[in-house]
């Protein structure tokens, strides 16, 4: 049986967020995780965990202005100092929630950056911040978002720039997040892909493509992915993170069927 978590920054978006911990609850789900949780206290969060008796797996180091539509600075020379103190930020939160594991999002690469100055900053950065996890007792994985339809510009956008990346850093505290909808825009065939990259993988999120809406929607084959997930005995968790075409609770079918 697959670990399912539901993301609440995407589900149960017909509730205020805090509401959304007993939303999740009530439909099922023993695992939560969502972007980011700076915007509330860590005891508050952690009020909500215990009260509704679900735990959370992951939530997003700091993304530098996220609203103005920055999407993560980890691959910004000029934004290193940043970078670590948001850093010790996540930890704190971390140590409060008991998140066994956080993701670093690369950034949107501008213009006037040079491949490798980028390339060469985010690997600074992860080693930076595996170390410090680590310290911590918290895992780090990074992921690769698609540039066709989401992120344009998004540095880690396919597979062979992460196992790059992963290569390079060399750090037993990093692995790598696979999106299964961001995989499957950048690349298609996933369970092969699935397998090439197994030993690297620490955190699994999906979405169904087109329209990042829950399976049954779109092109995924979910039934093979999910079979290919536990007879490989995956210990980790699989989180929904889409944008639910109705509902959230109308888009939970595939939940009964696979759980």
């Amino acid at each position: 049986m697959l670990n399912f978590a539901a993301n609440l920054t995407m589900l149960f978006q017909e509730h205020d967020f805090l509401d959304r911990f007993d939303a999740a609850h009530k439909a099922g789900f023993n695992y939560v995780e969502y972007l980011f949780p700076y915007a509330y206290t860590p005891h508050e969060l952690k009020g909500r965990l215990d009260q509704h008796q679900v735990k959370q797996v992951l939530f997003n180091l700091p993304p530098g202005n996220w609203d103005a539509g920055e999407r993560g600075i980890a691959c910004l020379p000029k934004r290193v100092n940043e970078f670590k103190h948001g850093v010790d930020q996540a930890i704190t939160y971390a140590e409060v929630l008991e998140v066994p594991r956080l993701n670093c999002l690369s950034g949107l690469k501008p213009g006037d950056l040079e491949d490798n100055q980028a390339f060469d900053t985010f690997v600074s950065n992860l080693d930076y911040a595996a170390t410090q996890l680590e310290s911590a007792g918290i895992e780090l994985v990074f992921e690769a978002i698609n540039s066709k339809v989401d992120m344009p510009g998004f540095f880690a956008d396919t597979l062979d720039i992460s196992q790059r990346i992963l290569s390079e850093v060399n750090h037993p505290n990093l692995g790598f997040q696979f999106d299964l909808y961001h995989m499957q825009i950048m690349h298609g065939a996933l369970v092969p892909l699935l397998q090439a990259h197994w030993n690297s993988i620490k955190h699994i999120q999906f979405a169904d493509t087109p329209g990042r809406h829950e399976p049954g929607t779109g092109t995924i084959n979910f039934s093979e992915v999910f079979r290919y997930l536990e007879q490989a005995n995956y210990s980790g968790f699989v989180s929904a993170e889409y944008i639910p075409k109705a509902d959230t609770v109308a888009s939970l079918g595939w939940l009964q069927t696979f759980n």
